[in-house]
Parts: structure tokens; C-alpha cells; sequence
């Protein structure tokens, strides 16, 4: 079943993320996420939903998706991205839109 990261992020440094974003972007292709979403305007349809710079990644599954986070190789990019950014991260678990009948 496939995942999707999601993070949303308040920039605070944006030569620091700047950092990040390119060292990111790699490892990420490199574990199989494909990115669906990165950045761009947020619209609010209902109510404030505390949108900043969203970024989702699909993975083929959750074991994919935590090799990535769980990394050596990204471990140090969450501290940076930490120092560089204030926000949110999470895994959401999906299904095929094609399967669905809700």
C-alpha cells in the first residue's frame, strides 16, 4: 500500500534549507519516494489550515518510506532542516483512488 510523506514546513533560514532542499531531493529519488507535491501557493477552501511550504512524497509502502526516514544518510539532514525551518512531518498510510468507493 502506498505512503505519503507529508511535510509542512515555516521557513526561517533559507539559505540553510536552500542546504537541505538540494541534499534532500537526491536521497529522496534515491529511495524510491516520488515527489507529488513541493511547495507552491496554498489556497484555503475551509477555515485556516496552518499551510506554509507543503512538500508530499509517495513511497511504495510504510518499510519504504522508513528506510528513508530512518536513514544514516538522512539523519543529519533532519537537524538541519530542523534548524532551518519550523513545521510538521508525517507518514499517511493510502489507498488506490481507482479502488476506492467513498
Amino acid at each position: 500500500m502506498a505512503v505519503y510523506m507529508i511535510f509542512n514546513e515555516q521557513v526561517t533560514d533559507h539559505s540553510r534549507f536552500e542546504n537541505y532542499r538540494q541534499q534532500a531531493g537526491a536521497l529522496i529519488l534515491r529511495y524510491g519516494g516520488r515527489f507529488l507535491v513541493r511547495s507552491g501557493n496554498v489556497t484555503s477552501l475551509e477555515g485556516d489550515p496552518g499551510l506554509h511550504r507543503v512538500v508530499v512524497i509517495e513511497f511504495d509502502d510504510m518499510a519504504a518510506a522508513r528506510r528513508f526516514y530512518d536513514s544514516d544518510e538522512y539523519r543529519p539532514l533532519i537537524q538541519l532542516r530542523k534548524s532551518a525551518s519550523t513545521g510538521y512531518a508525517a507518514i499517511v498510510e493510502g489507498s488506490p483512488s481507482s479502488t476506492r468507493t467513498d
